[in-house]
């Protein structure tokens, strides 16, 4: 498994670099995560990246941390859970795409989707091409040169010059528009909350919300499934192949 070399600490203490009230601040903790997974403590540095989290300073990076945490607990359901919340903060990232396949081989349940429209099948295979990371990058460089190009066009008083700065600016904009369209593909695709990861090591999904009704199927940890309906403290939920079924909502938790 990648451990992405386990985040550095450099990466995101920028991004967690304010201290709390409790004296212990997101860069502190981090790092001492990063410490506690090198000499093998994974309870220690699960720990210590899921109180960066209780504090509200949520990244990709700590998700990420958190889900190599687990999975060398053999905590399965649980590293799938934070792999995907770091998937959806950062989409497309190598490292986690390769984690999350990885740790997705555990699980016990191998359920055949039902087929998407040929649009969103369109959709997935493109944003598989081009990353979400390559597009905002693109976006930017795109960005970049369109105003330095257009404020060329107003500075510059050589005319084939000012031509050529014109058609530099049509393109950079059309570079943009396609990228923004792109990270627009990425975000529809993880647009929702609805989904949700079955947490128990075994779950008989019941036809209706009741204890007496009776079995839909059975499910077991590590399982991502569609959440739709509550009733009291059941959940139905949807899986891949399209079977309907309830679960108490303590058995599965929300991506």
């Amino acid at each position: 498994m990648k451990s992405g070399t386990i985040i550095l600490f450099s990466i995101v203490s920028a991004l967690l670099g304010m201290q709390t009230v409790m004296g212990q601040s997101p860069t502190e903790l981090f790092n001492r995560g990063n410490d506690d997974y090198r000499s093998g403590k994974y309870a220690e540095a699960a720990a210590q990246y899921q109180e960066i989290i209780n504090q509200g300073k949520v990244s990709a990076e700590v998700y990420f941390n958190l889900g190599n945490s687990y999975y060398r607990q053999g905590k399965i359901a649980l590293a799938i859970l934070a792999f995907e919340r770091a998937q959806r903060l950062k989409p497309g990232d190598p490292d986690i795409v390769h984690n999350l396949r990885l740790v997705n081989f555990k699980t016990v349940d191998r359920i055949e989707p039902v087929p998407d429209l040929f649009i969103i099948q369109w959709m997935r295979a493109y944003t598989a091409i081009v990353p979400f990371q390559l597009a905002l990058s693109t976006l930017m460089i795109g960005w970049i040169v369109f105003f330095i190009s257009l404020a060329g066009v107003y500075v510059v008083r050589e005319v084939t010059i000012v031509r050529i700065l014109r058609w530099v600016v049509l393109l950079a904009a059309v570079i943009m528009l396609l990228s923004g369209g792109t990270m627009g593909i990425h975000s529809l695709l993880n647009l929702g909350n609805d989904q949700g990861i079955v947490t128990a090591s075994v779950v008989t999904a019941k036809s209706s919300p009741d204890e007496q009704s009776m079995d839909a199927f059975v499910v077991h940890e590590g399982l991502k499934v569609k959440m739709s309906d509550t009733l009291g403290d059941w959940v139905k939920i949807t899986l891949a192949d399209g079977k309907v079924g309830w679960i108490h909502t303590a058995l599965c938790e929300r991506i």
